[in-house]
């Protein structure tokens, strides 16, 4: 069994394990840093660090990166193996619990960071995996410890 902080992303709904969720904060406009990937929106100051901050959406190819404040949106805080980063995500839905029947296998994913696909219900819950997350968009250590 595990735990998922569910969220959701253009329609679609996402978990992250629990355990490596910092916090959820309301969506603050990032400071721009120069950077090769479209998917970096900048940095914040979270209580004296600086936090990387990926467009999720834009990340996965669900679209383009941009604005997307929209009263709604927040930022996921997680915790990897090579530093913090923050998520930018359309709404964060639920805690959950899911059992380890639940879950199968990323069946077409072409992507690493897709560890499964939870069942619940007659609904679907993509699950990522924040170390193979971060490890695609492209953070190296040294820059999460700016």
């Amino acid at each position: 069994m595990q735990q998922l902080v569910v969220f959701s992303l253009a329609g679609e709904h996402y978990g992250l394990p629990i355990t490596q969720v910092q916090e959820i904060i309301r969506y603050q406009t990032p400071r721009s840093l120069p950077s090769p990937l479209a998917s970096i929106r900048g940095v914040i100051n979270l209580r004296n660090r600086i936090i990387p901050i990926c467009d999720l959406q834009c990340e996965m190819g669900l679209s383009a990166a941009g604005e997307r404040d929209d009263g709604t949106s927040k930022i996921v805080i997680i915790e990897t193996a090579v530093g913090t980063v923050g998520l930018i995500v359309d709404s964060v839905d639920q805690v959950m619990r899911v059992e380890d029947e639940q879950v199968e296998p990323g069946a077409g994913s072409q992507q690493e960071y897709v560890s499964g696909i939870a069942k619940i219900g007659s609904d679907l819950v993509i699950l990522l995996q924040p170390d193979a997350l971060a490890t695609s968009i492209g953070l190296a250590p040294t820059e999460l410890a700016a």
